[in-house]
């Protein structure tokens, strides 16, 4: 029986009826290439990075727009000392402030200012908010047969280790980028 991810894609596009390894390949690299696509338009454009819009993205639904960089290590899913490099970039920027806990003075609050938070309303929607807001709106069985697919394509790869930040962005038209390259 063919994977259940082979039949949303073919309940989305309708093209093939008898699919082969080498659509799965390419649908793949389709999605990889966007992604990257992508990341080099928001850097280009905002002069920022994906992991840093994120880390304001996060700080901005957090209470009282605040956290410590051990939620934002945890949140990104990348090690301290990429988060510190981040951080340190954006503050620099004035987007987001450092400040000592009251409660422990080892501990730093990351605080989103307000430059941040207009910097913030001028990009553009985060992709993974749009896939999770499509995600949101299957069935929990369609829901778990598109989660075992990508198990079986990440255990494939072998990548099963690979830190998985969420780092693509949404709103463009990915055909007039490659134009453009």
């Amino acid at each position: 029986m063919p994977s259940p991810l082979i039949f949303i894609v073919l309940n989305k596009y309708r093209l093939k009826q008898n699919i082969d390894y080498t659509d799965i390949l390419i649908y793949i690299r389709k999605i990889v290439r966007s992604v990257n696509l992508e990341t080099k338009r928001i850097q280009r454009k905002h002069d920022i990075s994906i992991p840093q819009l994120l880390t304001l993205t996060f700080l901005k639904k957090q209470p009282d727009y605040q956290s410590t960089s051990t939620n934002i290590k945890n949140y990104l899913m990348l090690n301290s000392s990429t988060v510190t490099g981040i951080l340190t970039r954006l503050e620099s920027k004035s987007w987001i402030a450092k400040i000592p806990s009251n409660n422990d003075k080892r501990s730093t609050k990351i605080i989103l200012t307000i430059q941040g938070l207009k910097f913030l309303d001028a990009t553009p929607e985060i992709m993974h908010d749009v896939l999770s807001q499509k995600l949101e709106k299957l069935s929990p069985k369609k829901l778990k047969e598109l989660q075992i697919s990508f198990e079986y394509i990440i255990s494939f790869l072998d990548i099963e280790n690979v830190d998985a930040s969420p780092i693509f962005v949404g709103g463009t038209n990915i055909a007039n980028i490659e134009d453009q390259n």
